[in-house]
């Protein structure tokens, strides 16, 4: 039966929880595999972009294994694409990471580090730890977190976030000790959040199997 699922890329560029990834897969039922592979990424019927770690280095792994021209033009085609945490930060024009110059530019917009501090008062950086999501578009219920409530709780790890240029495509912001930033993204074939839904419980879990129904995956 799998054989007749459409097939689902878990892109594999040296950063990232590939892992809980493919569990969180395994568990809704979704046909994924890891693949660092060109050719396995422009056969692949949806996509998904993890990772954990430096903007540069992902860059860097991306354009070495020739995948950045290759996720490029899958998405520009239509692939859906499932972006998760340095996976949605990737999309964007550029970041603010010392030398890490462009991303993929699928979306406009620059990645942004917290503040050490704000009025005066310190921010612990990275931010780590459950925090909630709250609507931001009316698109919420049509969209992968069609199932999550306003103000779930969600897992997050990570030092800088996404400030899109057009703020149409945010789906979800988030509070951390004031600063205010844009938690997940929703524009046409993509959907990518900021936090990690495969390390948020069962309701992490059903943004994987809602994606995968919308996309017809399943």
């Amino acid at each position: 039966m799998d054989n007749l699922k459409k097939k689902v890329v878990i892109i594999d560029y040296q950063l990232g929880n590939l892992f809980s990834v493919k569990q969180a897969c395994d568990t809704v039922g979704i046909n994924a595999r890891i693949s660092s592979e060109r050719e396995d990424i422009m056969k692949a019927d949806a996509l998904i972009l993890p990772g954990v770690g430096a903007f540069i280095e992902a860059m860097n792994n991306l354009k070495k294994l020739e995948l950045d021209t290759a996720i490029k033009d899958k998405v520009t085609n239509g692939t859906p694409l499932f972006g998760i945490c340095l996976g949605q930060q990737l999309l964007f024009t550029e970041s603010e990471e010392f030398g890490a110059g462009n991303g993929l530019d699928l979306i406009p917009g620059i990645i942004k580090r917290f503040p050490e501090k704000l009025e005066d008062r310190k921010i612990k950086v990275p931010h780590i730890a459950w925090n909630t999501i709250y609507k931001y578009s009316q698109d919420w219920d049509k969209s992968a977190l069609s199932e999550i409530e306003n103000n779930d709780f969600m897992y997050f790890i990570h030092s800088y976030y996404v400030k899109p240029s057009d703020e149409s495509c945010v789906l979800t912001k988030t509070d951390y000790d004031g600063v205010e930033f844009c938690s997940s993204i929703i524009k046409d074939n993509i959907f990518a959040t900021q936090f990690h839904p495969e390390k948020s419980a069962d309701k992490g879990i059903s943004i994987y199997k809602n994606w995968a129904l919308i996309n017809n995956l399943l």
